[in-house]
This record gives structure tokens, C-alpha cells and sequence, in this order.
């Protein structure tokens, strides 16, 4: 769900500042090259009780493929450095007034993916606002705020696209 606020259901949580600022960039990280062992320790942690797939384990370091949920920004980053940053609410990112309401919960995600990652590569993952959705709901009206997590790797190739959507109300 990208793009600007839903006109089907307008519930006054969007303002005009805020939809001026929809496919804006709100961070960037860059990892450090992916190590063959945090391949192998990511498939056994995601595989256990069971033996990873051959491929995440039992080939020379140079041609090691991640499962593909791997996530190279689980630990510390390269850029900026240090732990992640926790992505806090967009607008309070943008320096924008945010909709004034009291529960924020997860309302899901979407995957697309594209080259896989290799020990050796390099993840780049540049975050922005992807859109807003207004709804009226049980409780009144509700927000839905899509991030989008865009990651290439060194050679420039789209290796994932991560959407995640928050309800706020």
C-alpha cells in the first residue's frame, strides 16, 4: 500500500503536511559484509529442530547463500554505527505534527524479493513513508501508516522489499 491517504474513507487523521511528506526518506543503514558463520548461525536458528537446507551451510564461504529472510541489520550496522536505530513514528522522524491518538498496534507486511544474499555482500536499506490509509472503525477512526524498507546489495541489485503497516487510533 503505497501512495497518498485514502479518499474513500477520510477520517481527519491525515493532515495536508503529512501527505506532503508520503515517499519521503525517513532513515539509511548500511551493514557490514555478511559473514558465511552469520549465514549458517541465522539458518540453524531458523530451521531448528531440523538441519538447515544444504545451501545454507555446506558450501565453500565465497558462494554461501542466505536463507531469505536473512536480516544483516539484526546486529550492529556499518552506517551509521552502532545498534539499529528503532524507527520511532514517521512524523516524529520528519519533524511533522503526527495524529494525536493514544494505541499504535501492527497491522502486517508484505515481502517481495529479489537477488539473494551472499556472504561477502554488503546490504543497503534505505526506509521511507510509503503511504497513510484512513478508516472508521469499531473504535472511531483509524491511521494506517505503510513503511517501505528498500535493500540492495554493493552491486546495485534489489534484493527485498519490506512493507510494514501500523494502525494508529
Amino acid at each position: 500500500m503505497t501512495g497518498v491517504a485514502s479518499q474513500s474513507t477520510p477520517t481527519g487523521l491525515v493532515t495536508a503536511q503529512m501527505r506532503e511528506c508520503v515517499g519521503r526518506e525517513l532513515d539509511r543503514r548500511v551493514s557490514y559484509p555478511v559473514a558465511a558463520s552469520d549465514i549458517r548461525r541465522w539458518a540453524v536458528a531458523v530451521y531448528y529442530p531440523e538441519l538447515p537446507p544444504r545451501p545454507f551451510w555446506d558450501a565453500p564461504d565465497a558462494i554461501l547463500v542466505a536463507p531469505e529472510d536473512f536480516n544483516p541489520f539484526a546486529w550492529l550496522v556499518a552506517q551509521p554505527p552502532g545498534r539499529p536505530l528503532v524507527l520511532r513514528d514517521p512524523e516524529e522522524v520528519l519533524g511533522i505534527q503526527g495524529p494525536q491518538v493514544d494505541t499504535r498496534l501492527r497491522g502486517g507486511m508484505t515481502v517481495e524479493y529479489g537477488a539473494p544474499i551472499h556472504s561477502g555482500d554488503v546490504i543497503s536499506s534505505v526506509r521511507s513513508l510509503g503511504g497513510y490509509d484512513e478508516r472508521d472503525g469499531r473504535r472511531g477512526p483509524m491511521l494506517f501508516t505503510t513503511i517501505a524498507d528498500i535493500w540492495t546489495n554493493q552491486r546495485g541489485e534489489f534484493v527485498k522489499n519490506f512493507q510494514f503497516t501500523f494502525i494508529r487510533f
